[in-house]
């Protein structure tokens, strides 16, 4: 028993070495986001500006991402990451430059801003691909906790950090701190063996081009064919759907139903934030159900439930709807984690490229499809109403989920879809 702990403890510390240079470099690129946005805000005080640099940040990883994923997955993982990390850095450089000669325009924040995002749509799914090969099955949840734990905790920190070192220091200062940040991810990454995926042998299309095509068309048929998997990312893009606009509403629930200031935003915003580093931490150290799935959907029930309630609650009850944040961010901690571990675990690992980056763009589209249907309903209705809208759905998917056999066996089911996949992927003929 000894032997087995000990062996488990050898294998996470390579991971744990590249995890805690992924939290300087997330650290750093908040700071970044926080200090242009700020930027931008003092410049043009324009909320169409603002939408656009949303925009901006969100089309790489939308149109790009399906894309981006089959690179992912035939690439060496480790220099993606490695490469992904440096041509932010220096693009942020470039940027930092340019304000130290006050130079910076515009269109150049929007241009880093989009070199940014595309370095993103390869980092991540890169390191998530590589998660299930440096960590033994038994502690993803426990990762996914870890995860959820660092986003709670930065969203806590990152904003007031990076406003006080915008008292302290220059934009380009700002800047800069990004680069040593990103030295330090990329030093992680180099410390590290980071395994690489057995690939299936190439087919008819020689050529670099005819295989990465024909790589896609193989991603795109593993998901479809593949009803559990289907069924989870249809769900995670409805959820995205309808709980994005929620988040968006946040600052007018806080104006319109409670008449509050921008301290009773801090305080909601904060509370979202605690929960989700108390679900992290919680995850971390429970693992959740033996069923992951399981596990998710109890996290989404009660997620529905703390959405409604911020819906509901009457204007003199300030501190339940903070309550309510707060019960939203630990719940998002315990949907989240165990899904993205569940898909670490059943997803074939020279696959999990092409299905991360497939599952993120369709979510992340949901975004601006959420706020163009939930912004006129909210201005027609009232703010609250959407609140109560998402929290039903959220909590009839939660609820619904027990009842799909295909997904709530998906782990069970990966072995039979490996073997079907196996079966119609076999490569094709030259001559055909």
């Amino acid at each position: 028993m000894a032997d087995n702990s000990s062996t488990a403890a050898r294998s996470l510390r390579p991971f744990m070495t590249l995890w805690v240079g992924q939290v300087f470099s997330l650290l750093g690129s908040q700071l970044v986001q926080f200090a242009l946005i700020w930027w931008l805000t003092q410049q043009t005080g324009s909320a169409t500006v603002l939408a656009l640099a949303s925009i901006v940040g969100l089309v790489p990883q939308v149109v790009l991402g399906p894309f981006v994923g089959p690179l992912v997955d035939r690439w060496n993982r480790k220099r993606t990451m490695v490469l992904a990390d440096a041509t932010v850095a220096l693009a942020t450089l470039v940027l930092a430059v340019l304000f130290w000669l006050g130079l910076a325009e515009l269109w150049h924040v929007y241009a880093i801003l989009f070199v940014r995002a595309l370095g993103g749509t390869f980092h991540g799914p890169a390191i998530s691909a590589s998660t299930s090969l440096m960590v033994p099955p038994e502690h993803l949840t426990r990762v996914q906790g870890l995860n959820q734990m660092l986003n709670g905790g930065l969203n806590i920190i990152s904003a007031p950090l990076g406003a006080l070192l915008l008292q302290l220091l220059p934009l380009q200062g700002v800047l800069l701190i990004d680069l040593v940040t990103a030295a330090l991810a990329i030093t992680s990454v180099l410390l590290v063996r980071v395994p690489q995926p057995q690939h299936e042998a190439a087919g008819a299309a020689g050529s670099p081009v005819g295989q990465y095509w024909q790589d896609l068309r193989a991603g795109l048929r593993y998901v479809l064919n593949w009803r559990g998997l289907l069924i989870l990312m249809g769900m995670a893009t409805l959820i995205n759907l309808v709980l994005s606009p929620s988040m968006s509403f946040i600052p007018l629930l806080v104006t319109e139903h409670f008449q509050g200031t921008a301290w009773h935003l801090s305080a909601m915003e904060a509370a979202l934030g605690i929960g989700v580093l108390v679900g992290g931490v919680l995850l971390g150290a429970w693992g959740g159900f033996k069923s992951r799935v399981y596990t998710s959907l109890v996290g989404l029930v009660g997620l529905g439930l703390s959405v409604l309630l911020a819906g509901v609650v009457p204007s003199s009850q300030f501190a339940l709807a903070v309550l309510a944040m707060g019960l939203m961010g630990l719940m998002s901690s315990i949907t989240n984690g165990p899904i993205m571990a569940v898909l670490q675990a059943s997803v074939a690992p020279s696959m999990q490229g092409r299905v991360f980056t497939l599952l993120s763009s369709a979510a992340m589209a949901m975004m601006p499809l959420g706020l163009a249907v939930a912004g006129p309903l909210a201005d027609a209705m009232g703010v609250r109403t959407w609140f109560v809208i998402g929290g039903l759905v959220t909590l009839a998917l939660g609820l619904g989920g027990y009842f799909i056999p295909s997904l709530v066996n998906i782990e069970g089911d990966r072995d039979a879809h490996a073997e079907t996949v196996a079966a119609g992927m076999m490569p094709e003929s030259p001559a055909g």
